[in-house]
């Protein structure tokens, strides 16, 4: 799903939002087309690799009702990024993202700092996050009975476990639910990995259960994971496949907070099995 996104007043052009991205990314080609300056090169980190990529200077970009300065983004051709460019955590810092899967809908919206918690409603579940690097970490969370890490990555379609997870799960003999197959995964730099798909058994954020939660192990841990200083911790990435599970997703950066909406069949029960 994208937002659409105004760039000096030109627009809107379909931008996908990135909550796992430090950085708003911008279309190679896109950039030419509005002859954006030129800026330094910088090293991009992906799920797949690292590479020294060109920057160009957006001098204003607007999403919603929500405007920002003049960013320096990386510029990386288009294929690699299904859309004309990434709104990373750069951009979102103070924001709100919804999500919503009934209504296929994405918005971002400005948010500030409450004094006090809001209740969850009925159907909601909502978790307190860290911030790390300006990235929310999930902490109160569980894979098979084992503390992890989760960063909630709308920018990925395939959820990702580090390999700190995966040792801890294999010593322990708790193993998956499920047999692994090989797949092709293919970052915004252009490399490409292959991982093992599997299922884990039982995955616990705050009160909510996930059952037969579908991951990919990469032989080397994702770049991410050690930028974001979690190689060494079981940690995950939680990409689309599974959000997708939930009627509505809000990601609140300003408040740290994460509200889920149960599906309508698990609203009463606190758990949900893919």
């Amino acid at each position: 799903m994208t937002v659409p996104v105004t760039i000096a007043g030109a627009g809107p052009f379909a931008f996908v939002v990135d909550t796992g991205a430090q950085r708003t990314v911008i279309a190679r080609e896109l950039a030419a087309t509005l002859g954006l300056a030129p800026g330094r090169i910088v090293r991009v980190t992906g799920m797949t690799g690292s590479s020294a990529i060109g920057t160009v200077v957006i001098p204003s970009l607007k999403v919603s009702v929500i405007g920002s300065a003049a960013i320096e983004a990386p510029a990386i051709s288009a294929i690699n990024l299904g859309a004309r460019g990434l709104l990373g955590i750069d951009a979102l810092q103070a924001h709100a993202v919804g999500i919503d899967f009934d209504t296929n809908t994405m918005t971002v919206t400005p948010s500030r700092k409450r004094q006090s918690r809001e209740r969850a409603g009925p159907d909601e579940i909502v978790i307190r996050a860290r911030s790390l690097f300006g990235q929310l970490v999930v902490t109160d969370a569980y894979c098979n009975g084992i503390r992890i890490r989760v960063i909630l990555d709308t920018g990925t379609s395939v959820s990702m476990a580090n390999g700190a997870l995966r040792r801890k799960v294999t010593r322990k003999g708790l193993g998956s639910a499920g047999a692994s197959q090989p797949v092709s995964l293919t970052g915004v730099t252009g490399e490409t990995v292959v991982a093992d798909y599997t299922t884990i058994d039982r995955v616990t954020i705050g009160s909510l259960t996930l059952g037969d939660l579908p991951v990919a192990f990469t032989a080397v841990d994702a770049p991410p994971f050690r930028l974001f200083g979690l190689a060494e911790r079981p940690a995950m990435l939680l990409g689309m496949d599974v959000l997708q599970l939930f009627r509505r997703v809000d990601i609140d950066f300003a408040n740290r907070e994460v509200r889920l909406t149960l599906p309508r069949e698990t609203r009463r029960r606190g758990e949900l099995r893919h």
